[in-house]
Order: C-alpha cells, then structure tokens, then sequence
C-alpha cells in the first residue's frame, strides 16, 4: 500500500514512518512547510521550521524513503487568523483541532490523491476503527499521550483513508523503537507550544495580527459590581485566576467574557462549576447523529487534559447539542471542543462549545 506520512521532524512521526516501512508499505515523507518561522514570531524556535524540516529529511533518508517538503503558508496563515478572531470574539480556541481538519488530514489526503496513493498517515497517538460501517477514533494505548480529542473533527473520507501506527504503543517504547533504528530524532525533545504560538506568548501574535483589537474595559462580579478595568478580555480565559490585575484580597477567578459589553466577570471558584453547555458545529463518528427527542449517554471531555465526565447529551436542533453532565464541571470554555465518548474510549462525535450553563 502506498502511504503518504506527514512527517513534522519529530521522534513520533518518525517511527510512524519507520514503522510503516517495516511492515511492508511504500512510504513517502512528507514536511508540511508553515511558513510561520519567518512572519508570525520570527527569532523562536517553532514546528514546522527549518530545523524541523532538515531532521525530517534526515530520518527519511535513514529510513530510506522518498520525502518533500511542500508549502502550506497560506493555509497555515488562515488557522493563524482563526485563532486570533476566536480571542477576539470572546472564545477560546483550539487551533490543533482546526490544523488536523484543514490541514495535517485535509492538505495530507489532498496530496496523497494527487500522486494516486492509498492512505494517508501521522504519528498521533490514537487509532482508527470501524463500527456498524463508520469510521471513528479510540484512545491511544498511552493514557498520557493520547490525542483522540484533538481528531474528533475529522471526516469520514479523512478516517477510511487514515493509518495512526501509534495507537497502541506507549511513548516509552516510541523512544526505545527510534533508538534501535538510530534515527537522527531518537533523542529530539517533544515541542510542547501551539506551534505558532513559542512560550505561549498568544498576547504579542494578537498585538501583531489584530492591532487595535483589544480595548479598555470593564471589570465586574458576578452581581455587577464594578472592580477595575482591563486593557483587553482577549487576554482571558475562563477558570484565568494568575494575572488579572486586581487585588480582591481574595482568590478570583474568571467566570465569564462578555465580548460585546467589553466587560470581563470574576466571581468565586465555586462559580465556574457549571452541569450543562451547548455545542454546534458537530461532526459524528461512530453514530450518524441524534434525531429530535434522541439522547444519548457518554462520557464527555471538554478539554484536551480534562478527565471526560457522564453526561447526558440531547438534540437541541440540526447541528446543535446540549450535554447536560452528572456532576457540575469546572470552566467550561466557550470556544473549546466538547469530545463524547463510549465506555470503550471509542469517539461517538463532538462539537463546539458555544455556551455554558
């Protein structure tokens, strides 16, 4: 089978491809350029760099397979703007979900169509399986690298066509299997930013990207009390305690981010538990959805490294949820994905998070 395997120049994606090419397959690496290196935080080490690219290249030459690098810039660019119009517009975004939609899954199978080849492959940490002839997602052996949440958007054409090597091996043995090889990454550190965002530092790529965006506001309780003022709710999150500028002699926490009024809420950490949100923008995997008056029971996950919780998911419209969970969950973000699971850690579909309740 002929596999096209992204290939970011990491120890993952590396033994994807040496794994591939043990069992048999044709390989082709490839190296999705960004461009981000030189126009978004020139001067920081990002994914997808120079750097990146060359050990890429030397570890398909170890391996002994065809490898390009091919530009994405401009589809890099428009997942940058996505992000900085979702801080913008009072959310928080996960801009992993959106890259491995559009473009480590998207551009990959594009690609992989162009010169005929079978499938496609990555080196996450999940794997595809097919239930009652749908395609879906399942955790990852390694309960601590698993990135099933990160791959619920993905489409059924991009599932069937998609090979996850990983999937069923821990990340210890990832490294013992790239040091065997003696791949030139075998001892290559993982990158642990959001790869256009080095340090984490989201408030300067706003800055530069969006200038004028962010203004001068309000800071309230929850009851409306006036406490201050900030220079800009972009630059808060839900559940945000460090930072706030305001002394309350008290822990506070950010409760809500109103964009319209400009205003950001604190309120008390008993305040951010809520029991149910609404989601849109759905995608399912192993079920083709909820008709009116359906429901469903899962296990949902509201965050990359939040423990899924039972819940009650029912129909609210066409593409829209509400998940109304057993016990209360603390910060749940508008902006973020809302994964849902079976007892087996199979994906059953997912959504936007647009309000919490």
């Amino acid at each position: 089978m002929l596999i096209v395997t992204a290939m970011s120049g990491g120890v993952d994606s590396s033994v994807a491809a040496y794994l591939l090419k043990k069992q048999g397959h044709e390989v082709i690496g490839l190296f999705m350029s960004s461009g981000i290196e030189t126009t978004a935080c020139t001067g920081k080490k990002l994914c997808c760099s120079a750097e990146d690219a060359r050990d890429a290249r030397r570890t398909a030459e170890k391996i002994g397979i065809p490898f390009y690098s091919v530009d994405f810039s401009l589809d890099f660019d428009k997942l940058i703007r996505y992000f900085c119009d979702e801080y913008n517009a009072g959310r928080t975004p996960n801009p992993c979900i959106i890259c491995n939609q559009e473009l480590k899954f998207g551009k990959l199978l594009e690609y992989a169509n162009s010169i005929g080849a079978d499938a496609i492959a990555t080196g996450h940490y999940a794997s595809v399986v097919k239930i009652n002839g749908r395609f879906s997602i399942k955790r990852a052996k390694d309960p601590l690298k698993d990135q099933s949440y990160v791959l619920f958007s993905l489409s059924q054409e991009q599932l069937s066509r998609t090979v996850l090597p990983l999937g069923g091996i821990i990340k210890t043995e990832i490294r013992r299997i790239a040091a065997d090889a003696n791949l030139p990454v075998k001892d290559k550190p993982e990158s642990q930013d959001v790869c256009f965002v080095p340090d984490n530092d989201y408030r300067t790529l706003l800055e530069r990207r969006t200038p004028g965006a962010a203004k001068r506001g309000e800071v309230r309780d929850t009851a409306g009390k006036l406490l201050g003022y900030h220079n800009g709710f972009q630059f808060y999150t839900i559940g945000q305690r460090q930072g706030l500028g305001i002394a309350l002699g008290k822990p506070a926490y950010v409760i809500r981010i109103d964009a319209a009024s400009n205003t950001v809420v604190l309120g008390d950490d008993k305040e951010l538990f809520k029991d149910r949100l609404t989601a849109d923008k759905l995608n399912w995997t192993s079920i083709n959805g909820l008709k009116e008056t359906e429901s469903i029971d899962v296990l949902a996950q509201i965050r990359y490294h939040h423990t899924a919780a039972k819940a009650t998911v029912h129909y609210a419209g066409p593409d829209s949820v509400t998940a109304v969970f057993n016990e209360p969950q603390r910060a749940i973000t508008p902006g973020q994905a809302v994964v849902f699971y079976d007892n087996e850690g199979v994906v059953i579909g997912g959504g936007w998070i647009s309000k919490n309740e």
